[in-house]
């Protein structure tokens, strides 16, 4: 006898004994396809808010989270563009800073380190720093070290803009406004 066999019981409809093909014949599960997915435009305005906040809502519209069509293997995600990033803000204490009006304590004190691949090539530079020669710089690795450590995270970093300012050159795109409150 194979172990393939459906056996039925009384009053209940026909099993199989062992996990086989045509037990899944029936199942339809969706899978997207590269080819299948439409990127949309949106676009949020970063002005006092919270890094770890707002990163959190971004990547998972960079993953495709978002949409019923979320598949982890495909880069089905949307495109963000993000004005005033250097505005967004740590929670904490606010300070006196001349060039940055939401300076927080834990801004100054935040350390990000990298390696120069040489030994004794660990490299530490401060939050206060930072703000001063790449202000975008917080919200952006934030965002980064949300995402799959795979292949994926250049694609989905690829559809991320951010821009000190007000301004963009998206607006062919005719990106959708999205609040804070929205996401």
């Amino acid at each position: 006898m194979s172990t393939d066999t459906i056996t039925k019981t009384e009053g209940s409809e026909p099993r199989a004994k062992s996990i086989g093909k045509e037990v899944f014949a029936n199942v339809k599960s969706y899978c997207a396809k590269p080819a299948d997915v439409k990127p949309v435009w949106y676009i949020i305005d970063a002005t006092d808010l919270i890094v770890g906040r707002l990163a959190v809502k971004i990547a998972n519209i960079l993953m495709g989270k978002h949409r019923p069509t979320y598949t982890p293997h495909v880069a089905c995600g949307d495109c963000v563009i993000v004005i005033n990033a250097d505005k967004v803000r740590f929670s904490g204490k606010l300070m006196a800073h001349d060039t940055h009006s939401s300076f927080t304590k834990k801004m100054a004190v935040k350390e990000y380190q990298h390696y120069t691949g040489y030994p004794s090539g660990r490299k530490v530079v401060l939050g206060a720093t930072i703000v001063q020669r790449k202000p975008t710089f917080f919200l952006s690795e934030a965002i980064r070290r949300m995402l799959p450590k795979n292949k994926l995270q250049a694609v989905m970093l690829g559809k991320l803009k951010l821009y000190a300012g007000d301004q963009h050159p998206h607006q062919a795109q005719q990106p959708q406004e999205l609040k804070f409150a929205d996401l």
